[in-house]
């Protein structure tokens, strides 16, 4: 059975390109005509909506796919939020093209040509067309100016449960060339052995910088309540205590994060251990004063 305009417009949350009008046999007259009585609006050249007020995020993301054709795909940040990605919005919508194809441009769009193959990166079930979390934060993290940025979105896509070390390591494998590959592969061995935050990395790296024990590190624990909790790090003192590291990143500063902060600190102390919190920065830029504190607190050097 044809599929009606209506029903297409209920699935794309009201956005119908020209080629997807033309698909469905739907004359420019018509179009012309809903658009004139203030029924549909155009949102570009080639791209309408059935609905006349302000665009959805959802609607811009399909504005955005629809204006740049069949093979364009969902990038950067802006497919990483479709997967999930909390933390890390960015206001633009990211689309990887075809690197032949040229574009009008479009208000809030960048459009990233690619010599790739899109095809491959395609997410099979996800609407509107969106590139694998992979691929599409691997090569916003190749593109970022920022090399702790560009790090630390591929680390937050694997401490949010999105994808895994070894599947970002074989897709480092998948776009070679890669611009920061090898920086990347560096990384992801780091956080495949424990680190769930490029923190967490700084943290690792620190202590091979500073002569410390090597932490433990994302440790399953109980707090008071019987609430599991991760661990950041980890380190058994000398008199048998164990001191636990949490690291806060930029996200904690918001109030119901503090609060959290707070409480999972009070309900993971206890006689035997010890819990103290340092920034993500102080980790990245300030650790003599970090270290100079730990060994205080009775951190081992390392063997």
């Amino acid at each position: 059975m044809q599929t009606t305009w209506q029903e297409a417009a209920r699935r794309q949350c009201g956005v119908l390109s020209e080629r997807r009008l033309r698909e469905l046999r739907v004359t420019r007259a018509f179009v012309r005509n809903q658009v004139r009585a203030g029924r549909w609006v155009e949102r570009t050249h080639s791209v309408y909506t059935t609905t006349t007020g302000p665009l959805s995020r959802e609607q811009r993301l399909w504005v955005a796919v629809e204006h740049a054709g069949p093979e364009a795909l969902l990038g950067g940040l802006t497919a990483a939020g479709v997967h999930g990605l909390r933390h890390w919005e960015r206001d633009a919508v990211t689309v990887l093209v075809p690197a032949p194809l040229s574009f009008d441009p479009v208000d809030g769009v960048d459009f990233v040509r690619t010599r790739r193959d899109l095809a491959a990166m395609r997410h099979p079930r996800l609407d509107p067309r969106t590139a694998r979390v992979e691929p599409a934060v691997l090569l916003f993290a190749a593109a970022e100016r920022s090399e702790r940025t560009a790090l630390g979105a591929v680390t937050a896509c694997i401490q949010q449960r999105l994808t895994t070390a070894e599947l970002m390591l074989e897709w480092t494998r998948r776009l070679r060339p890669l611009r920061r590959a090898a920086r990347l592969r560096a990384l992801l061995a780091d956080v495949a052995g424990g680190s769930q935050s490029l923190a967490e990395v700084d943290v690792v790296r620190m202590c091979r910088t500073w002569g410390i024990a090597r932490p433990r590190r994302q440790v399953r624990r109980r707090d008071r309540s019987g609430r599991l909790r991760w661990t950041d790090c980890e380190w058994d003192l000398p008199d048998g205590r164990v001191l636990v590291l949490e690291i806060d990143g930029a996200f904690h500063l918001d109030v119901e994060s503090w609060a959290e902060d707070i409480r999972r600190q009070r309900g993971l102390t206890t006689d035997r251990r010890v819990v103290v919190r340092c920034t993500a920065q102080e980790a990245r830029f300030e650790q003599p004063d970090l270290v100079r504190d730990l060994f205080a607190l009775g951190v081992p050097r390392a063997a």
